[in-house]
């Protein structure tokens, strides 16, 4: 296969989009770096900063002091704050999705309601062009928006869990 025949299908369904489906498109793409990003640090540097937080814990000769809790909650603090970052970032990409989506539609029904005017009839064949522009915008927002809910379910879920394992890995008890 050509380097062509492969990405064809690929260019006609963005230029049967318009130009909104090409910001549908970068914005689903930085949503799924961020989710990346937030993988690899679950995957690579997470663990890493637990156990540094569980060191720090341990080295400690007393733990039941107003101090000792005021440090312990410091570490768990810190730990919360570098499993959630990024988090508010996706949720907004998520629900900026189906607001672009929303603009294609728009921006294709403008473009109908402009080849009625020209033509001054509601020819279906005129009106085609402007239909699609309206609807597959709105599909590609949708759809990119529905991949984000379901992996910020799954990013969330494994917070929770995380969040309770570092309550439970630095204990009071000496």
């Amino acid at each position: 296969m050509m380097f062509g025949e492969v990405y064809e299908p690929v260019y006609l369904f963005m230029e049967r989009g318009g130009d909104v489906l090409y910001a549908i498109f970068g914005l689903i793409l930085l949503l799924w770096l961020f989710v990346l990003e937030r993988a690899g640090y679950f995957a690579f540097s997470h663990r890493n900063a637990m156990q540094r937080a569980v060191n720090e814990w341990e080295a400690r000769t007393e733990r039941k002091s107003w101090a000792a809790h005021q440090i312990r909650e410091d570490l768990i603090a810190s730990l919360r704050s570098d499993l959630e970052a990024n988090m508010t970032t996706i949720k907004m990409l998520i629900g900026m999705a189906p607001l672009f989506g929303l603009l294609g539609t728009v921006t294709g029904m403008i473009e109908v309601f402009d080849v009625m005017a020209f033509f001054g009839n509601g020819s279906p064949k005129a009106m085609a062009s402007g239909i699609s522009k309206a609807t597959i915008p709105t599909m590609a927002g949708m759809v990119g928006a529905l991949t984000g809910v379901f992996a910020q379910s799954m990013l969330e879920r494994y917070i929770k869990r995380e969040k309770i394992r570092i309550e439970d890995r630095l204990t009071f008890d000496h």
